[in-house]
């Protein structure tokens, strides 16, 4: 089977999905789209859909608005669903913006898997800047430490236990909880917590 060339948008206005799909010329294109698209939203796909797809196969995945944490969960699916030879883009114009860094930070947890993410500024609707591939570096203790604090009985576990539970000294846990915490993505004051970055950092 041929390699395909998969673009993963945000949506709101169609400019920009429009753009990037004469430009990159997909084979398939996957819309983010609100839980409750509004009108425009759904007159905006709807433009899309007649203006593309007889030529690409079109998919639209439904995620909240503000959540940026679902956004992103829902994006690194996707992509993870994806035959693994196939070429994805992103593109992060259209929508919210909270869609948007949803969208960018899945591309950061699946880096490997992306080739470019594009933003069209609005001023410049024809110019592309292409972001750079940014990844969450974390070592392997580091991420059985996340998760591990997913579950509710690790919130209140003592620090013994934990190390014992993620299978590193105590030496090292406070190192990976001090490192971390300066990350942004656990937090200490009220028992070892998950930030949103943390949760999307563990995807």
């Amino acid at each position: 089977m041929a390699m395909a060339k998969v673009l993963i948008a945000t949506l709101y206005s169609p400019d920009p999905v429009l753009l990037a799909s004469n430009r990159l010329g997909p084979d398939r294109l996957i819309l983010l789209i609100d839980h409750k698209p509004n009108k425009k939203q759904l007159k905006n796909l709807d433009l899309i859909q007649n203006s593309l797809g007889r030529v690409v196969d079109i998919k639209t995945v439904k995620t909240a608005v503000y959540d940026i944490v679902e956004v992103a969960t829902k994006a690194v699916e996707l992509m993870d669903l994806q035959p693994q030879d196939d070429e994805l883009f992103i593109n992060i114009t259209s929508g919210r913006k909270t869609k948007a860094l949803g969208l960018l930070f899945a591309a950061y947890a699946r880096k490997n898997r992306i080739s470019k993410i594009a933003y069209n500024p609005e001023e410049d609707k024809k110019a592309v800047i292409w972001l750079p591939k940014l990844a969450f570096k974390l070592t392997e203790s580091q991420k059985k430490l996340l998760d591990e604090l997913v579950t509710e009985e690790t919130k209140q576990m003592n620090y013994v236990d934990l190390a014992k539970q993620v299978g590193i000294s105590k030496a090292m846990l406070y190192r990976n909880i001090d490192e971390l915490k300066d990350l942004g993505y656990i937090s200490v004051e009220n028992g070892l917590q998950l930030t949103d970055a943390g949760k999307i950092a563990r995807l």
